[in-house]
């Protein structure tokens, strides 16, 4: 397929994912009082959502995907803003287990497993560590969703009004067409509302897999080339810039974590090095759910994805800048990987409870 049939491609499959969103946030609205009140009777506490944004997240294998169903929800008015901030943060974690999944392939060879289980965990124990300090600061100050409200007010007005998208009116005719061929059907009200969020969630997920497929294969040369160079010019700003620009041409922060296991693996790229390129993933994955709040028509929607950017820009600025602070999460994961070389299950054990059994038995305790 050629570059430009390839480009094209992925124009319409961002226009798809668009609908997508716009369909989640129609059937949502469709669905009657009682049943948007019971969607998230799990998330009723701060600790419970973030627990939620981690299963989410590990259940699509994508933050992209899951923060864009997040902002679909805080549009739709189903999801409080309150709660749908640590599920953000949540949902920050649970993308790290793909890279921690793709480190497993290494376990028969012990020294490349070291290398690779710590490259992996870096961005495990980064992203646990900043939950640690930037979530209780927002519950007691709500400091990042306010700098967040103070951005998207001058682009889009304050939270409660409406906001008058000219994405969303792109988007929004063929989601009629959608109510119109479900309404024939004999499919109404909350039924047709269950559909439509059925389809928007499913067409999101497909979009973004297809977007993401297609951009790795566009830009796959560009990559290396861009990787290459950054690990040339030796670790720090340089990295983090290319990890950002990396996970915004492949739509995935996933690809671009796991593409380093490998190299790290076999000593090519070493663990300080491959940390500032797993940063700079972090923030370059938030661009999708930005791009999901266009297709909305709520402020909150964009102050949300704001909130996703500005917390990763936050532990970056608070953790990276200071070498005892920086080090924290390069020296557990170091100790981490040496303890699961010698004990190969609790590599396993570390992952199944990390990203399954913690998250679950906090969503059951908090409800």
């Amino acid at each position: 397929m050629s570059p430009l049939v390839r480009t094209s491609l992925v124009v319409g499959l961002i226009y798809m994912f668009l609908v997508g969103i716009s369909s989640l946030e129609s059937g949502i609205g469709h669905l009657g009082s009682n049943v948007q009140e019971t969607l998230f009777s799990s998330v009723r506490k701060p600790l419970a959502g973030l627990f939620v944004g981690i299963l989410g997240t590990v259940l699509v294998q994508s933050s992209s995907a899951s923060t864009s169903v997040m902002v679909g929800l805080v549009a739709s008015g189903v999801l409080g803003f309150e709660y749908a901030v640590p599920m953000v943060m949540g949902a920050n974690i649970g993308t790290t287990v793909t890279n921690t999944l793709v480190s497993l392939a290494h376990v028969r060879r012990s020294f490349e497993f070291q290398r690779a289980f710590a490259a992996a965990t870096v961005h495990d124990f980064f992203n646990v560590v900043i939950v640690a300090v930037l979530l209780p600061l927002e519950l007691v100050t709500g400091a990042i969703s306010n700098l967040a409200g103070r951005i998207s007010e001058p682009l889009v007005g304050s939270a409660g009004s409406e906001w008058k998208s000219p994405v969303k009116a792109w988007v929004k005719e063929p989601v009629g067409w959608l109510e119109g061929l479900w309404d024939g059907l004999g499919v109404g009200g909350n039924a047709l509302g269950a559909v439509l969020v059925v389809c928007g969630i499913m067409t999101v997920l497909l979009a973004l897999a297809f977007v993401t497929k297609n951009m790795r294969r566009l830009v796959a040369e560009r990559v290396e080339r861009s990787l290459n160079k950054a690990l040339g010019r030796g670790i720090g700003l340089v990295a983090l810039l290319v990890g950002v620009a990396i996970t915004i041409s492949v739509q995935s922060s996933s690809i671009t974590t796991s593409m380093l296991i490998p190299l790290c693996a076999a000593g090519v790229l070493s663990l300080r090095n491959a940390y500032p390129v797993t940063l700079g993933a972090n923030v370059g994955t938030t661009i999708t759910a930005l791009l999901a709040a266009l297709a909305t028509s709520r402020p909150e929607a964009l102050t949300i994805a704001l909130v996703h950017t500005l917390f990763n820009i936050g532990g970056i600025v608070l953790l990276y800048p200071i070498t005892a602070l920086r080090e924290i999460p390069i020296r557990a994961a170091e100790t981490l990987a040496r303890v699961a070389v010698e004990r190969r299950l609790l590599a396993v054990a570390y992952v199944m409870g990390m990203f399954i059994v913690v998250p679950l038995v906090g969503v059951t305790l908090l409800r």
